[in-house]
């Protein structure tokens, strides 16, 4: 099934995202969340790449056995910075192989540490998107867009330009970063949408879990929070369980606006847990 038919459907298309898992015990509970979430039809799911794509045969294995052992539809991230032709090629036979359809085309990031990155056949995304395009012509390829502007783009201009660059190579559907303020996502969408860029844009949605967490994963990325969360957030930091509600009732409403104003599903950055975002799309599924 190409995701791309899911998207255009009448009903949202509601998608699990998680990170690769670092020991074996890790993965037993990767796919125990992912299980748990199947109860809930989801359109899809996607385990990320490691640093520098050193989870590539695991994350083509691990969307094998989504499919074929879980019943769930996989989208297969798979990155090229630093990565040889050859290399790019052969994973990409693998997934043909497989019978899988849908991958996440990725550049991938530079090392945190500063350090080089090796010569790469695809020095872009839009390099990448393109090779799957040429290799696997039935596929549905999905990428990445910045609703606050990729952390390396010099400009909201520069970054859409690049996000241009990947539709018009072959781009299915976009999915977003993680975003708190929907106003963001709108106005991305309206910007994108001038630039002659059709394809629909799933929003990315991580419900808070915790505040220290969250604070890392927007320094990473690049993503804001809005100010009156921020101080909700940090006035019960020492108080775990308000802050899950906080975070659970904060994506409930930003899911319910996002649908009602026309987004055409909902991918939801998990951090390998469950319960959170269950909550969240049984409230969704519960107002249909």
């Amino acid at each position: 099934m190409r995701i791309i038919d899911h998207l255009t459907g009448e009903k949202p298309c509601f998608s699990f995202e998680f990170f690769p898992p670092k020991t074996e015990k890790g993965e037993a509970s990767l796919f125990t969340a992912i299980r748990q979430l199947a109860e809930l039809e989801p359109g899809f799911v996607s385990v990320t790449c490691g640093a520098g794509g050193s989870t590539r045969e695991k994350t083509v294995d691990w969307a094998r056995k989504i499919k074929h052992e879980i019943g769930i539809e996989p989208v297969v991230h798979l990155t090229c910075l630093g990565v040889p032709e050859g290399e790019i090629r052969e994973t990409v036979g693998s997934i043909q192989g497989l019978g899988l359809k849908n991958v996440l085309a990725l550049r991938g990031d530079k090392p945190m540490d500063g350090s080089a990155v090796g010569d790469g056949y695809c020095q872009f995304a839009s390099d990448l998107v393109g090779l799957v395009r040429e290799t696997m012509p039935d596929s549905c390829i999905a990428a990445a867009c910045y609703p606050e502007k990729h952390t390396e783009a010099a400009s909201k201009q520069e970054d859409l330009e690049a996000m241009k660059r990947k539709a018009d190579a072959g781009v299915d559907f976009f999915i977003t970063q993680l975003f708190f303020d929907n106003n963001k996502y709108f106005e991305f969408v309206g910007r994108a949408r001038s630039m002659g860029i059709t394809q629909p844009i799933v929003p990315g949605i991580m419900p808070i879990q915790g505040v220290e967490q969250v604070r890392r994963f927007t320094s990473m990325c690049g993503a804001s929070i809005p100010s009156h969360l921020l101080k909700l957030l940090d006035q019960y930091d020492a108080a775990p369980a308000a802050v899950y509600h906080i975070g659970v009732a904060h994506a409930i409403a930003q899911c319910t606006e996002l649908l009602e104003a026309g987004a055409p599903g909902v991918h939801f950055y998990t951090l390998n847990k469950s319960p959170a975002t269950r909550v969240v799309v049984e409230a969704l599924k519960s107002e249909k």
